[in-house]
């Protein structure tokens, strides 16, 4: 496995990058969860985004953000892994990559997540715990979990 992180806050995101990390967004929020909603929500202008690049194309991404910016403690939204690389266990890369960058960039390690709720055992066996009843965002149960 090639896969290569970047790093960057939403000015520094190429026109490109931005397209492909939408559509990446779209492809599993939107079409494979058949899910109607705004993902574009005013809040990647505050994120620093987390993108997985496997021979040049973004297979895994996640915005990151640090305390006060979503939640009161730092926070990490939009996980995503491209339907055609999950078999790779990406997603497992991608939260502890994700994890490693708040600590480092934020220097924080209380981290607050709005999990849905049938990836719960996925969070949990990355330190995170529920915290939540469950709750619909967007007609999809959730529950928040945090990490301390």
């Amino acid at each position: 496995m090639n896969l290569q992180w970047k790093i960057k806050r939403f000015e520094a995101l190429s026109v490109p990058e931005l397209y492909k990390v939408l559509q990446l967004r779209s492809e599993v929020f939107v079409v494979e969860q058949n899910c109607v909603y705004q993902d574009i929500d005013g809040k990647d202008e505050k994120a620093l985004h987390l993108i997985g690049e496997e021979n040049g194309e973004i297979v895994a991404y996640a915005r990151l953000f640090k305390p006060r910016d979503y939640f009161e403690e730092a926070s990490i939204g939009r996980v995503v892994v491209k339907e055609t690389s999950r078999s790779k266990k990406l997603g497992h890369i991608l939260m502890r990559e994700a994890i490693q960058v708040i600590e480092t960039h934020f220097e924080v390690t209380e981290i607050t997540i709005s999990a849905q709720l049938y990836l719960k055992h996925f969070y949990e066996s990355h330190g995170f715990v529920q915290i939540s009843d469950t709750y619909l965002e967007d007609d999809i149960p959730h529950i928040r979990m945090k990490k301390s």
